[in-house]
């Protein structure tokens, strides 16, 4: 189906789209397809965000579903609201959730007629839009997007666009407008700062909280209403870029004030955070939007945070799996990276499940990790066991680690993919016939850690693999010529002592 069609056919299907005309255009794109795009809560936030500006005008854009018949096609990336070209807007603005999305980036200024890389837009005589980068990724490692973009919005970026769009207007010059921006809290901007980052930026509190704007079938989580009653984590993982140093930690939205920016005509609610069972007001939330009728989902529940309440309501609220996080594969990893889950609250998890007629018990967890061995597996076999026996049927959705910045274990090996897909072979052996065991691909893994920890180069080899097809034998040339991140932390040791010593 070609653009226009799939363009109308997608946005009769929409609640809450926002038309409006003006003479700042800003084109926000999304370098996953739709079905991914709009499940993002921030992509939303900031288009109903950017749409609230005197004089602005904001539309969205996303990497097309098929990228080989859209570059073969010669179809130009145009927005949803007026199927404007991308490349006509004077500023494109995008969200970055994770390293692989980088080739969906240079993919989308691609199809949008815009060279790629930042070098190249400030050697032409055109007058090419501002390109902005922001989202999650931000809070990890940008530096490899910046390359391609002219300024990187760091951390939150409710209270950043603003201030681009009056610098743009108020200079009308795109070097005095980021020389402005390099000294200004919250902005990266590569050509100055080279690859070194600046500190990612908190938005005042009365900000919060992020909620949807559109809700739409054709997403991975259809016709759902998302909010995020608090943000940040008071916890200390020491794999998780949200743990309780980022921007102050877990920050709390009143169940009121949550329950207030509900539509009355959404039949579905996402709470999202990263720590949403924490919230001491979640019971109160639950209870509201159980009773009014509505299907609920959660973006995160800790296993030691559940309890029968929470878990009957969420069975009430259309809950069918029980998905909870073990991450070490033994209590002894568990521990080394400060996870503050012990077996017994899986246990609890599993009874919990059984007890609410959940038909699965799914818990997430990583292999991989510095200092893991064989044994550890093996503990996990003998664990999955007796959760098997109690949970009405059980899966594990296993994942390689791989190391960030901004986190204790930043610098730490991405194991050798064999000893990992070794030790899955273990598990699911061990496993056989009691628990389901669901795999992320340790090749993609690898190329996720090589960026997550890579820099300019990094960032120069994701766009030569999107050049090249995306596919991972063309990651795999262009990272050739990436020098290998250095080893900084072997162990969890070094971190874990760090941590404990500064409280």
């Amino acid at each position: 189906m070609r653009f226009r069609e799939l363009r109308e056919q997608r946005l009769s299907a929409e609640v809450g789209t926002l038309f409006k005309e003006a003479d700042r255009k800003v084109a926000l794109c999304y370098p996953s397809p739709y079905r991914v795009g709009m499940s993002s809560l921030g992509f939303q936030t900031i288009y109903r965000g950017l749409n609230a500006l005197p004089g602005v005008s904001a539309e969205r854009a996303f990497l097309p579903d098929d990228v080989p018949a859209a570059k073969a096609s010669r179809e130009m990336l145009c927005t949803y609201e007026t199927g404007r070209p991308v490349g006509d807007h004077e500023i494109v603005a995008f969200s970055l959730a994770y390293e692989l999305e980088l080739a969906g980036l240079a993919d989308c200024l691609d199809l949008a007629g815009i060279p790629v890389l930042a070098a190249d837009r400030r050697e032409s005589s055109r007058a090419w839009p501002l390109i902005v980068i922001g989202g999650p990724l931000t809070f990890s490692n940008p530096v490899p997007a910046g390359p391609v973009a002219d300024v990187i919005v760091m951390g939150e970026a409710e209270q950043l666009l603003s201030p681009i769009i009056e610098g743009l207007e108020v200079t009308g010059n795109r070097d005095t407008l980021l020389a402005i921006l390099a000294k200004t809290p919250g902005y990266y901007v590569p050509s100055i700062h080279g690859e070194v980052p600046t500190a990612v930026y908190k938005t005042d509190d009365d900000k919060l909280p992020a909620y949807s704007q559109i809700r739409t079938p054709d997403t991975e989580l259809s016709n759902m209403h998302l909010i995020e009653p608090e943000r940040g984590c008071h916890r200390g993982c020491t794999y998780c870029v949200m743990r309780r140093s980022t921007n102050g930690g877990m920050r709390l939205v009143a169940p009121d004030k949550v329950m207030s920016l509900v539509p009355s005509d959404a039949k579905r609610v996402g709470l999202v955070g990263a720590a949403v069972t924490d919230h001491p007001g979640l019971p109160k939330i639950l209870s509201a939007l159980v009773a009014s009728g509505r299907e609920v989902g959660i973006s995160s529940l800790r296993a030691d945070r559940l309890t029968d309440e929470i878990v009957g309501l969420l069975r009430k609220g259309g809950y069918r799996t029980l998905t909870t996080a073990a991450d070490g594969a033994s209590q002894r990893m568990r521990d080394a990276i400060l996870r503050k889950n012990g077996e017994k609250h899986l246990i609890r998890a599993a009874e919990l499940a059984r007890d609410h007629g959940m038909r699965t018990l799914k818990l997430y967890m990583m292999l991989g990790l510095p200092d893991e061995t064989d044994d550890d597996v093996d503990e996990l076999i003998r664990f999955g066991t007796e959760l098997s026996r109690i949970a009405p049927s059980l899966a594990f959705g296993v994942a390689p680690f791989v190391a960030k910045r901004n986190t204790p274990l930043d610098g730490a090996p991405f194991a050798d993919p064999r000893v990992v897909s070794g030790r899955l072979e273990r598990l699911q052996n061990g496993l056989k016939g009691r628990a389901e065991i669901r795999s992320t691909s340790t090749r993609w893994a690898w190329v996720e850690y090589r960026l997550a920890q890579g820099g300019f180069a990094a960032g120069l080899a994701a766009v030569e693999a999107a050049k090249a097809g995306g596919g991972f034998a063309a990651w795999k040339r262009a990272l050739k010529v990436v020098p290998e991140p250095p080893v900084r932390s072997k162990e969890p040791a070094a971190p874990l002592m760090k941590l404990r010593a500064t409280g």
